[in-house]
């Protein structure tokens, strides 16, 4: 009985302690959501991590592919969206602080730039990353080795130098849904800096950060796209995923993994690259089905009227150019031919007239003179051939 007794009070101790120690462990967990709730972190599950990601495509449903880089400027068009605001208010924050305050809290990971290579090795030091471009921060509490954690001040990152971003994306033709699609995979923050001694301002790439582990981040910040409305209802993760932005062709993927601008010294040059390679991107979903009847009738249309303004306009421009011609002369000399041409057109008008009327005139003459002597002569010929054979 004492055995049994010292079996049962183990076994009432046992259960003590793990419920103990699941206590702590729900405790610590919720503490640290507070903590980074209190931070202004928002926090992400797995299931919520998975379902904002956006899955690659096997490679045995693709048939084409194309990798792009953009860079999109932010005081253009719509892109001021993923700058506005400039410092965190009541509306939010804008991409780059978030960003920031995500790899400050080692919530997602950065890659080198000029690798571009998005693995294990090639990720960054948030920390040498931070130093290096002037950025004032301190390890905040709960900061291990194994878990580095910074904080820094909003002003600090300089917001508003981050003026551009540069982007991959993936335009992949999908053989399950027969479309063409263009795809964000990484960004890459550009900040706008003046040099002290030259004065001009340069660009300088910071990291990439894959689009996928920030995603769910970024649905939960909205902002507003037009003037007009300033209402948000689109979240930044719309404004990527339906490709709201607008941003010039500076590289595509090659073997010899060259910019345009490498490739294109001349900036005319360089913008007729930029536009063929946008509009063969546009016009690959549809050369590749055949265009119904109607659209061939209209294109048909649209070119035959195209090519009537464009003759109707040599003509206006041959005619004006006779008139200018016309008007350099001077007036007596313009009477004077006019009084020529007049003659001789009045003299010629006569003579045309005359001939075709002796023209006509003989040809009756010659059509009732002529069909009995053929006549006659052939009917002869063919007798006297006969009797001179018989002779």
């Amino acid at each position: 009985m004492k055995s049994l007794r010292l079996i049962i009070a183990l076994l009432l101790l046992g259960t003590v302690l793990a419920s103990s120690a699941q206590v702590t462990r729900r405790t610590g967990s919720d503490s640290r959501r507070d903590r980074d709730k209190k931070n202004g972190a928002a926090v992400i599950s797995d299931r919520q991590q998975s379902f904002y990601e956006v899955k690659e495509p096997n490679d045995a449903d693709l048939q084409w592919m194309k990798v792009i880089y953009r860079e999109v400027d932010l005081t253009k068009g719509k892109n001021a969206a993923l700058l506005y605001p400039e410092m965190p208010n009541q509306d939010g924050q804008n991409l780059y602080f978030i960003i920031m305050r995500l790899l400050a809290k080692n919530q997602i990971s950065a890659y080198d730039y000029e690798a571009e290579i998005f693995d294990e090795n090639h990720k960054i030091n948030v920390a040498d990353m931070l130093f290096n471009h002037y950025i004032d921060f301190t390890e905040a509490k709960g900061s291990t080795p194994k878990n580095p954690i910074y904080e820094f001040e909003d002003a600090d990152i300089r917001g508003n130098q981050c003026l551009s971003y540069y982007i991959i994306e993936k335009w992949e033709f999908d053989t399950r849904s027969n479309q063409m699609k263009a795809r964000v995979e990484y960004l890459c923050p550009v900040l706008h800096q003046m040099d002290d001694w030259s004065g001009e301002t340069g660009k300088y790439p910071m990291f990439w950060v894959k689009l996928n582990d920030i995603r769910p981040y970024l649905a939960q910040q909205y902002v507003f796209t037009d003037d007009d409305n300033n209402l948000p209802r689109y979240s930044l993760d719309d404004f990527f995923k339906l490709n709201m932005y607008t941003g010039d062709i500076i590289k595509t993927k090659n073997l010899r993994n060259m910019a345009l601008k490498q490739m294109y010294t001349d900036p005319e040059a360089l913008k007729h690259a930029q536009d063929s390679i946008e509009q063969r991107l546009q016009r690959f979903n549809k050369d590749l089905w055949v265009p119904p009847l109607e659209e061939l009738q209209a294109r048909a249309e649209a070119e035959e009227k195209a090519r009537a303004a464009a003759e109707g306009e040599l003509t206006e421009g041959e005619e004006g150019a006779e008139t200018e011609v016309e008007s350099a002369e001077p007036a007596e000399e313009k009477e004077k031919t006019v009084t020529r041409t007049t003659k001789r057109g009045s003299k010629s008008k006569d003579s045309n007239k005359s001939t075709s009327k002796s023209k006509s005139k003989t040809k009756k003459t010659k059509i009732k003179e002529r069909k009995p002597k053929t006549s006659t002569q052939t009917v002869n010929t063919g007798v006297r051939s006969v009797r001179n054979r018989k002779k």
